[in-house]
């Protein structure tokens, strides 16, 4: 199993296979429709909702413009506290310093938080490989991990799958893992809560090593915050003797005072909730409670290189709140694996691309995976412009160009299979900067209307296949409009 899915096939052949499957679309749908419900009601409880999504952004674009900064408040306020800051530019590195911080503990299994960003480096993996069992206790990763899947919803990683599903997976598999299911098991969800509740509290209350993310790190004060529904969150983070948290380094915010508007949007967003039931904060550590040793590895794994892209940074405002997921057509119909990354969806297509490159055949096409229909623009509640960063992208895919990978400036190579895409971007160029042969194509066009086909031709096919081709007009604007108006070139 593997958490960034290397080796997939591009988005659009993972799609295809995804949208033959019946139940898995039903799933989706159900969930996603009644997510959706939920957080318009409760967004539209604020009237000033516009506001705090604004306030959102400009915290976020202000913080990514002085991170240098503010990352080295965050070391100190939680070096002061009592914690321990590691830095890790990649996966390797990130997976090498919590695997040596596990050993130094001399135990072999870990209790985890629900946590995207070990999810990306594929931490569980590496402390297998260690001899370390990781247990994830989230409801749905756990289901997850039970079920040998990968997720496939940032919010709700099990969405794909329905109760009975469920309740398969747990009298097959929890007896392999800890306590076995209950042998009269149901379906229904108090039953399979309760299930996970038993099986997962023998694990609380022996782990000594918990792992985390976290939602947010305040650098003013070294804290950092987790919010959840279950409560096994905060099981994790106070009952080990020993924590440590993997968090991406654009998770920071510059004041206590800044995490008071996403307190307010992110579970709104996500939750639809007006606030999470469970908001866990903890800075340094402390004689009297919680962990005795706590250990922060701050996670680069592509962020700087995304930081130093003009268009893409905003990737990086994003709190993983999934709302975008929940109102994107394609996600609702393709579902979460298609995209071949742990984050899916509109966010994971402008994320995995710049976080992993272009290099791949799965995240050259990721960019692609969007109908630019907006929608995903619209409810995010740190205004990131995703069908910007999608066309950016795709440009980056066609055109090739400057970037930076590893904090090094490359010249990247147009990626293979786009060179008719290419030729006909360049065509559109010429003609648009001649309006003579622009004009003189118009009129061509109108006047061999009724000799189009109905589909295109060659490389074109693939696009007409699921759509039908524009009808060419009888006659162009231009023309209509000096014909009724009485314009003049210069008037048009």
């Amino acid at each position: 199993m593997s958490a960034t899915f290397v080796g997939m096939p591009a988005f659009p052949e993972a799609a295809r296979e995804a949208v033959r499957n019946p139940t898995l679309r039903g799933n989706l749908r159900h969930a996603t429709h009644t997510i959706r419900g939920k957080r318009a009601r409760a967004v539209g409880e604020l009237s000033d909702w516009a506001g705090l999504r604004e306030a959102g952004r400009r915290i976020k674009d202000h913080t990514l413009r002085h991170l240098d900064r503010y990352l080295e408040q965050l070391e100190e306020s939680v070096t002061a506290a009592g914690g321990t800051v590691h830095w890790a530019a990649d996966a390797e590195e990130a997976n090498r310093i919590v695997t040596g911080l596990v050993r130094a503990t001399g135990e072999s299994e870990v209790v985890k938080v629900k946590s995207m960003a070990t999810q990306e480096i594929e931490l569980n993996e590496a402390l297998a490989a260690a001899g370390i069992r990781a247990y994830e206790t989230d409801l749905a990763e756990l289901i997850v991990q039970l079920g040998k899947d990968r997720p496939s919803h940032i919010l709700v990683p099990a969405i794909h799958r329905n109760r009975g599903e469920i309740r398969d997976i747990f009298a097959r598999e929890m007896r392999e893992w800890g306590r076995p299911a209950p042998e009269d098991l149901t379906d229904t969800p108090a039953d399979l809560a309760e299930a996970a509740r038993l099986h997962l509290r023998e694990k609380f209350l022996r782990a000594k090593v918990g792992i985390s993310g976290a939602n947010f790190m305040v650098a003013e004060t070294g804290t950092l915050v987790v919010v959840e529904s279950e409560g096994n969150g905060r099981m994790c983070l106070t009952l080990p003797e020993t924590l440590i948290s993997v968090v991406g380094i654009e998770k920071i915010v510059p004041t206590w005072r800044d995490l008071e508007v996403f307190l307010q949007t992110l579970p709104r967003s996500s939750t639809a909730e007006r606030m999470n039931p469970y908001t866990s904060m903890w800075t340094g550590t402390t004689d009297e409670d919680g962990p005795r040793a706590f250990h922060l590895v701050l996670l680069d794994n592509g962020r700087t290189d995304t930081l130093a892209d003009t268009v893409g940074r905003q990737a990086l405002r994003c709190i993983r709140c999934s709302a975008c997921l929940n109102v994107c057509p394609v996600y609702e119909r393709a579902g979460g694996h298609a995209y071949g990354s742990v984050y899916p969806g509109p966010i994971g297509a402008i994320l995995s691309p710049q976080l992993r490159g272009t290099g791949s055949e799965i995240d050259a096409s990721l960019p692609y995976a969007s109908s630019l229909c907006g929608a995903c623009y619209e409810v995010c509640p740190v205004a990131i412009d995703i069908p910007e960063v999608l066309v950016h992208l795709r440009e980056r895919v066609v055109e090739g160009g400057p970037a930076v990978r590893r904090g090094n400036k490359v010249l990247l190579k147009p990626a293979k299979g786009h060179a008719a895409e290419r030729a006909a971007m360049r065509a559109a160029r010429w003609a648009f900067a001649h309006p003579g042969a622009l004009r003189a194509g118009q009129r061509l066009a109108s006047r061999t209307r009724r000799l189009h086909p109905r589909t295109l031709p060659g490389p074109g096919r693939a696009w007409s296949g699921t759509r039908d081709l524009p009808a060419v007009p009888p006659e162009p604007f231009r023309d209509w409009w000096q014909r009724t108006r009485g314009g003049k070139d210069g008037d048009r």
